[in-house]
């Protein structure tokens, strides 16, 4: 198993691993690691994954550098090998949402997390990382993104996934592979509130979406973000 390593951004990597089991096309397992005075891990892959994935973040930087870990929500792609990488990093703290924390870390964590409020800051030294609590977006009530300010990137976790082995980082359309995964495997927790919470996302104005599933997308993210609103209205439309 082979775990990729590409800068999509300035300091800003994604470990991406592709399973080619996973549905009709197979799907890309991505991590992304933020190299900073304090470096931060988003995602910890699922446990299996955890050699490979590891392995591809040392040839970037000592992993018992990292500082921070954190994910989107609870699920093992997310967060199933935290104990792993608290073990292989002694000095990190895992960080998430109030909820996340009460409903999970504070029990089951290897170490005390960090709970971040909603719009907290956490200051990396050379990037500035801000917790967005997103509940049931895409999924799981604990829910919650990562906006990087300096370089103005939005990890969008389980948002946009689209499937096959596509390239790291693309300018082109990610909107319409996006809605063919989603019909396929319906994994977003549609809600009255999802398109409005994804609009807030957009007014970030990204200019990188960090995709845990598919290619991450370079160029203006706010209009995409918007068309992907759009769709999931659309889509509660018909449900309703």
């Amino acid at each position: 198993m082979e775990t990729k390593v590409d800068e999509i951004g300035e300091r800003i990597y994604r470990l991406s691993t592709f399973m080619p089991k996973v549905g009709p096309r197979g799907l890309t397992f991505n991590q992304f690691l933020v190299d900073a005075e304090q470096p931060l891990l988003f995602h910890c892959g699922q446990r299996a994954l955890f050699p490979a994935v590891s392995q591809a973040a040392a040839r970037v930087m000592d992993v018992r550098r990292l500082r921070w870990i954190t994910f989107s929500h609870i699920e093992a792609d997310e967060c199933g090998a935290l104990g792993e990488w608290l073990a292989a990093a002694p000095e990190a703290t895992v960080a998430h949402g109030a909820i996340g924390c009460a409903i999970w870390l504070n029990d089951q964590a290897p170490r005390p997390p960090r709970a971040l409020a909603d719009n907290e800051v956490l200051d990396l030294g050379g990037r500035r990382v801000r917790r967005l609590d997103t509940p049931h977006v895409p999924h799981c009530w604990d829910a919650g993104l990562l906006y990087e300010e300096t370089t103005g990137t939005l990890f969008t976790s389980d948002l946009l996934t689209h499937a096959g082995d596509p390239a790291a980082v693309t300018d082109g359309d990610i909107i319409g592979p996006a809605v063919e995964a989603e019909k396929q495997f319906g994994y977003t927790a549609l809600s009255p509130a999802t398109g409005a919470t994804i609009r807030r996302l957009a007014k970030l104005e990204p200019r990188t979406l960090a995709v845990m599933h598919g290619s991450s997308y370079s160029g203006a993210g706010a209009p995409v973000l918007e068309a992907l609103a759009g769709f999931y209205d659309g889509l509660l439309q018909k449900t309703g």
